[in-house]
């Protein structure tokens, strides 16, 4: 595929397609998006914990605001960070980061409380009182941003759509659905599409504003996306882009593979440790004299041994 190809309305259909970003523009409109799917990454990810199903479908939302998030701001070989942290919910953290097509995600909930949380569960059921953190680190380098926004509205993406309003002042919809299948595997999709100035489209550098008439008929047409369309993996992308935005001229671009990509490793926390001075490392130690790290991503213990 070219860099950018232009859509024809020939995507396929009808062969499931693995976790991949496809990012587009309607240059015509001073819009741009993405159309995401997770694939079998999400099932790696669900698969490391014993969540029960709303925090199978919240973690899956999560993971592909994520990624929608992540490939839209992300430059280079740095990391995107969504973080919800809670006040009095069932629900006390949620943590999901994107780096350069690897995902993870890992959530912390009082067991004792699910009972509170009852089928389509509203965010504030979820999380009571919160915020909403995205962390952006272009790369190691780099100074990193944060922009921090009330966990408010019904579901994850209403509060990811005010932090792209109230952080970014970008007018932007965003949309994500998560569907366990009749042979038990999760789905997951999403939907981002953003109004630009004119100037970074090509156009006279113009103010975003909420009542422009391109903004508005992107935003209708946009709106009628189903979950069924962004969670059918028999659906390519190009086809959903295809069934929305057929009045206008679309441009895609090469689409951004996904794959789950925790980062534990023994080397990688040795490193870590071995910034603690001896008398910490010393106290860690357990009755085998190994220093065992937890990794809330997959869940997985590492008993790690550090030379004096």
């Amino acid at each position: 595929m070219s860099e950018h190809a232009r859509l024809n309305g020939n995507g396929s259909a009808g062969t499931p397609q693995t976790g991949r970003v496809l990012p587009f523009t309607i240059p015509a409109r001073s819009a741009r998006g993405r159309v995401a799917r997770l694939g079998p990454a999400l099932a790696a990810i669900l698969s490391a914990h014993d969540y029960p199903t709303p925090l199978c479908q919240l973690l899956g939302e999560a993971l592909i605001l994520t990624v929608l998030i992540g490939t839209t701001v992300q430059k280079g070989e740095g990391q995107t960070t969504v973080q919800a942290q809670s006040k009095g919910g069932p629900i006390d953290l949620l943590v999901c980061d994107y780096r350069a097509g690897e995902i993870r995600g890992y959530l912390r909930f009082d067991p004792e409380r699910m009972g509170e949380i009852a089928p389509g569960a509203l965010l504030p059921d979820l999380f009571g009182a919160g915020y909403l953190a995205i962390t952006i680190e272009q790369s190691a380098a780099d100074e990193r941003y944060q922009g921090i926004v009330p966990l408010e509205g019904d579901t994850l993406c209403h509060a990811v759509e005010r932090y792209f309003t109230d952080s970014e002042q970008v007018p932007t919809l965003v949309r994500g659905a998560v569907r366990q299948a009749e042979d038990g595997a999760w789905e997951a999709g999403g939907l981002l599409v953003q109004h630009l100035p004119h100037g970074e489209t090509g156009g006279p550098r113009l103010a975003a504003r909420m009542d422009n008439r391109d903004w508005e008929h992107v935003l209708a047409l946009a709106s009628t996306i189903t979950d069924t369309e962004l969670t059918d993996s028999h659906l390519s992308e190009e086809t959903v882009l295809w069934r929305l935005f057929n009045e206008d001229e679309v441009r895609v671009s090469p689409p951004i593979g996904l794959t789950r990509g925790c980062r534990c490793t023994v080397q990688h926390f040795r490193e870590v440790l071995s910034r603690f001075p001896t008398e910490e490392l010393a106290e860690m130690r357990g009755p085998e004299g190994t220093i065992d790290v937890n990794c809330e991503f997959c869940s997985r213990l590492f008993p790690i041994e550090m030379r004096d």
